[in-house]
């Protein structure tokens, strides 16, 4: 795990499209802004579905963002961006 510190307004460049930028700190809160394309699936870690070895072999992805949006969680890919 490679692990960065960042202050308020800094950014981190993930590949050629994904954009990670420090929004606000307060506390032991940070809000962060992620800008990536729409077909990136972006989800909390603790949200995000198990996806079983088969599923891994054959991408596993589009499934589970599948499954998440027939529950009604919300994926950043597929919901407007600020």
């Amino acid at each position: 795990m490679l692990v960065l510190s960042r202050k308020e307004g800094e950014k981190l460049v993930i590949g050629d499209n994904v954009v990670i930028t420090v929004n606000r700190i307060a506390g032991n809160r940070v809000a962060i802004g992620i800008e990536a394309p729409r077909e990136v699936a972006i989800v909390r870690g603790e949200l995000a579905p198990q996806v079983s070895k088969s599923e891994k072999a054959e991408g596993g992805t589009p499934s589970a963002v599948a499954s998440m949006l027939e529950r009604g969680i919300a994926v950043a890919g597929q919901m407007d961006r600020c």
